[in-house]
């Protein structure tokens, strides 16, 4: 499991609550929302991570989703190319802050798109979702790039599963070669080489958490995912992620780390 030291994050701008959403769980709460953000901060801090905290940005109303805007690796940084044209400036308000960090950075080009969170590490292996944000160019794009940098990768089509707007909404990496997934990921052949645990119909919210490090946050809630996640011996942290859900969001959608 790849060692994190660093985080970028950015808090929900004032107009958060005008964002895109697929569902139907009322509008945020924008004070407190900016509560859950703090403890998440928090919570990455408490991992051993040293924060790169940037301003929130009302000209882009989905920017405290910063996952959504780069793939960072131990080796370079990949700018994506969002599939959601009101979120394409973000990509250029975050790239001086990563070719600042990082000595190699790469880009996704028209006409390819890729939002970060179809984007699933594992070791060095890389599941690329093929979505309704990420094409199969921007998917092709991406692999070309993750092998000239000596990583794996796999496409998997999640069009058509349902209640999934990307990748990383139904499977997370664990560490030791385990991955979490909701079921109607589980059976798929590209995830055959991993310990698969599945995910509870009704608890698959948590399926998106971090592990950082030692230690897993996961969104706080479900209550047989948190205790498997105990009965592998990992710390746990949970957290309440309740207006992020309301637009879409999960854990890992607010932060890029490395």
């Amino acid at each position: 499991m790849t060692a994190f030291t660093r985080a970028i994050v950015r808090p929900p701008a004032a107009n958060f609550a005008q964002g895109l959403t697929s569902v139907d769980l009322g509008k945020p709460d924008v004070s407190l929302a900016l509560e859950q953000h703090a403890r998440y901060c928090a919570a990455l801090e408490q991992c051993g991570l040293a924060l790169t905290r940037l301003p929130a940005d009302a000209r882009f109303a989905d920017s405290t989703f910063v996952e959504d805007t780069a793939i960072v690796t131990d080796r370079c940084a990949i700018l994506t190319r969002p599939g959601a044209a009101s979120r394409a400036g973000e990509v250029a308000a975050i790239e001086p802050v990563l070719r600042g960090k990082f000595e190699r950075t790469h880009a996704i080009v028209a006409p390819g798109t890729v939002d970060g969170g179809d984007i699933c590490q594992a070791g060095n292996h890389f599941f690329i979702g093929i979505s309704e944000r990420t094409n199969a160019e921007g998917a092709r794009q991406l692999a070309t790039i993750l092998e000239q940098e000596g990583f794996t990768s796999a496409a998997i089509d999640i069009r058509g599963v349902d209640g999934i707007l990307h990748l990383k909404s139904g499977i997370s990496c664990l560490g030791d070669n385990r991955l979490v997934l909701i079921d109607a990921l589980a059976a798929r052949a590209e995830f055959r080489s991993c310990e698969i645990v599945r995910i509870a119909a009704e608890e698959s919210y948590a399926a998106n958490f971090l592990r950082i490090n030692e230690s897993v946050i996961v969104s706080a809630g479900f209550p047989q995912f948190e205790s498997r996640v105990r009965k592998f011996g990992y710390p746990l942290i949970a957290l309440d992620m309740s207006e992020f859900r309301k637009m879409d969001g999960a854990l890992s959608c607010l932060s890029l780390r490395f």
